[in-house]
Formats: structure tokens, sequence, C-alpha cells
């Protein structure tokens, strides 16, 4: 299309017209896209070359979906072998819940309304008592996320007053988040005690009556190892107890239930640890539980009501989808047996290794198939929970991997198809783990899309 001028550039209302543009509108939206068509145009009108592309709806077509590749939500398989992954969504939620979930999300619902006086109702009553009774705890109480309950717990008891804490438990969050910084927000200051790899008890003993609570927490994303020392609960609680203060466990990951049953590494449990004598335990309600992102405490009673006394909660609360999936959630571990059948986690955490195998093969044949080029196999690999859940322990896997080929391209192209698939590069090969490679199906026809190379 020699001698294009600018004048040849279709208006944006003709091109917004085109059946070419109309399934971005529909993905992206209409005034976004609009967006894009101005800022391609006024790129062309700015240059000295009308290029052909620009004079026809296909070319911006083209050139708008090639550079919304990956903007926005988007379905994804994570095969990465990190299988609670922070930045891949965390726990999965069924199918089957989801439909539960739907009238209460999609009409109203009782969220604050009492049904037996037709007066206002409290907002998380029916999530709090089946977790209070989960943990074996007298309350409990519910905010958007694990750092929000510790911020709530540390500006409600600590506000402009000491927090006794291990030195050895200074941790580091996802995002470069660090327990000081948090606490600092709270209002709270640190008093660390200890050392990075040994503390005693009687470290807190010494600061307990300059301490407006006593903190301790479990290791989130790291395992030290050799000449170590951490201090038992049970001890902690009687310092606690002597000094008039809470002490309160930051417990991270927040499994409900002991996951030896089903052949897992043990995980504390906010019960156990109730057990043993903390009065408030903080923890995640998208980790080992299994559920939606929140923040969980539970504890004794007339602490959770001071939590949930403090103006900060209402900052906190969480809204009725996070309420209706938790207690959805909750209602299965009324019957732990059938976990494994009915949470998706626990279904991908105790996956056997003949459905492992049987996914392998699928995958590594369309694989090999799809890249003449490249050398693919099935290899013995380890996988890990993630997210700062039994840090130390890894679970046995098969992952296809795949050499001989640009590791990084292929990577990217992986990334690009239209259900994108996330593995991980290690020893020279891009590795696929199976623990993440359902439904199986969709995964093998996906990648069926795969160009040669």
């Amino acid at each position: 299309m020699p001698g294009l001028s600018k004048r040849d550039l279709p208006s944006i209302e003709r091109l917004l017209a085109d059946p070419a543009i109309a399934p971005l509108c529909d993905q992206f939206g209409l005034e976004f896209i609009k967006s894009k068509l101005r800022d391609l145009q006024q790129s062309v009108r700015a240059g000295a070359d009308v290029p052909e592309w620009s004079a026809t709806a296909s070319g911006y077509a083209q050139r708008l979906s090639a550079g919304l590749v990956g903007f926005g939500y988007r379905p994804v398989f994570n095969l990465t072998g990190t299988i609670i992954h922070t930045n891949l969504g965390r726990a999965l939620l069924s199918p089957e819940l989801w439909r539960t979930v739907e009238p209460l999300v999609t009409r109203p619902m009782n969220l604050e309304y009492d049904l037996e006086t037709g007066a206002r109702g409290a907002r998380e009553t029916a999530v709090a008592e089946r977790l209070a009774r989960l943990c074996k705890a007298e309350a409990a109480t519910v905010v958007n996320n694990g750092a929000a309950a510790l911020l709530l717990v540390l500006n409600t008891f600590a506000l402009g007053k000491s927090v006794a804490v291990s030195r050895g438990e200074l941790i580091e969050i996802g995002g470069s988040f660090r327990l000081p910084e948090i606490m600092a927000r709270s209002g709270a200051t640190l008093l660390e005690v200890g050392t990075t790899n040994r503390t005693r008890i009687g470290d807190f003993a010494k600061v307990a009556d300059q301490s407006a609570l006593l903190l301790k927490v479990h290791p989130s994303n790291y395992h030290i190892e050799g000449f170590t020392e951490v201090v038992d609960n049970q001890a902690m609680a009687e310092v606690a107890l002597g000094s008039g203060v809470p002490f309160c466990v930051d417990l991270g990951s927040g499994a409900l239930i002991d996951l030896q049953r089903f052949g897992l590494p043990h995980e504390p449990t906010p019960g156990e640890i109730i057990g043993e004598g903390a009065d408030l335990v903080t923890f995640s309600g998208d980790k080992l539980l299994g559920s939606v992102q929140s923040g969980l405490v539970v504890g004794r009673r007339h602490l959770i009501d001071a939590l949930n006394r403090n103006p900060l909660k209402r900052a906190l609360r969480v809204d009725k989808i996070t309420l209706a999936i938790l207690e959805a959630t909750l209602k299965l571990y009324e019957n732990p047996q059938q976990l494994p059948d009915t949470l998706p986690l626990l279904q991908t955490l105790t996956v056997s290794h003949t459905v492992l195998a049987q996914r392998a093969q699928a995958v590594c044949d369309v694989l090999a198939a799809q890249l003449p080029a490249a050398t693919v196999s099935i290899e013995a690999a380890d996988a890990q929970i993630g997210s700062g859940a039994l840090p130390d322990q890894k679970l046995p896997s098969l992952c296809v991997s795949i050499r001989g080929v640009p590791l990084e391209n292929l990577g990217t192209q992986l990334r690009q198809l239209a259900t994108p698939v996330i593995g991980r590069i290690q020893q020279d090969a891009l590795w696929l783990d199976m623990r993440g490679a359902e439904p199986l199906n969709e995964l093998v026809t996906n990648l069926r899309t795969l160009t040669h190379s």
C-alpha cells in the first residue's frame, strides 16, 4: 500500500466498529482499547512515514494483542513445583465450593442482619464461631491478611509500648516487608532478645516486665540448623502469665489439622499452640488452610473482644466474598477424612506417584512432538509447599524436563499460550512439575499449540 499519508489513518470510531477490534474491547474494556488505539495513532503521526499496518483495523489488532500479552488477570498452569505460590494466587478453590457460595455473592445476603430479631447483626459471627471451635479456642476474628492480623494485635495491646521478640524470628516476608517494619507501623516498639541462633526462656524472663506483649514467630520461609535453641511455647506462656501480659504466636501458614494423617510433614496447628498456653494465635487463610486470602486470630475471648473494639479493625475487615468462602471452607474441615477429596490444596499435596507418572507421560509425549529439536524426559524432582509453609520440607514429585533449546525463549513461548504455562529453569533445563498439571486434558491441548522449533 504505497504512498500512505497521515490522512489515510482510520478514525478511532471506525476502528472500534471493526470486527477485528471487538474481541479486544470485550477482553480489556472499551475505553482502555480506545486509549491504546489513540496511543498507536499518535506514535504514527509523530513519525516521518506511515506504515502499512496503520491503515487497517487488523494491523492495530495485531499490535494491540502483542503489546497486551500478560495484561490483566488470567488463569495459568502452575508447574513451578511451588504448590502454594504467592505470585500465582496461593491456595486454589474448588468449583464445587465456588458454586455453593455463588448465591451469596450474586444476591443480597444477611451479612450484618439478624434474621431472628430483624435488627443489625454481627458481620463475622458464623466464621468466627466455626473457626474458634476448630481451633479449640474461646473466640476468633478475621481481617484481610496475615500481616494485618499481627498488625491489629500489636496495635491493640502494645501501642506505644515494647514487644519482646527473639532476634532469630525477625523475619522478612514476601515483597521485602520485615517484621520490625510492621511493628513500627503498629505503634509498638521492638525489644530484641537472645541471638539469631539461640534464644532461651531466661532472655524473655529478663524483659517480660518491660513488655506489653510477648511474641513468638513461627519460621515463615527459612530454617536454621546447627547450634540452635528456641523457646518452648509452654515456658513462654508461663512467663507471660507471671508478668500479666498476653503471649501471642504468629503461626503464619495455619494448618487446621495434623497433616501427618495424610502422609505429609507435621506443621503446628493453632489448636496445638492454644493448648500449649498461647493467649492469641495469628495465621493466614490462604496457605495451609487452603482458602481465601485472610488473616485469622484465635484465642482468649476478652483479648479477641479487645481486637474487635479497635477502630483499626474496621479498616482491616473482610468483605462478604471472603467470609462466604471462609465459611464454606471451614465446613469442609467438619469432615476431615474427606478433605483430600474436597480441598484442592490437599488434593495437590497428596496426589499419588501413579497419577504423577500418568501426567508426566502425557505431557512428555506432546512436548516431544511439538519440540523435535529438544530433549524431553521425565525426571524425579522435589516440590515445595511454598508461601512460608514447611520451608525445610520437600515433597517427592515428577517433572518433565526440556533441554537442548533456548530455555528463555521456550519459557516466553509457554507464558504466551492461551492459558500460560509457568515452569522453572534449573540445571540447564526447563522443568514442568506435574503436581500442578491439572486439568490434564486442558494442559495437553494447550501445549499442542506450541510452535515447532
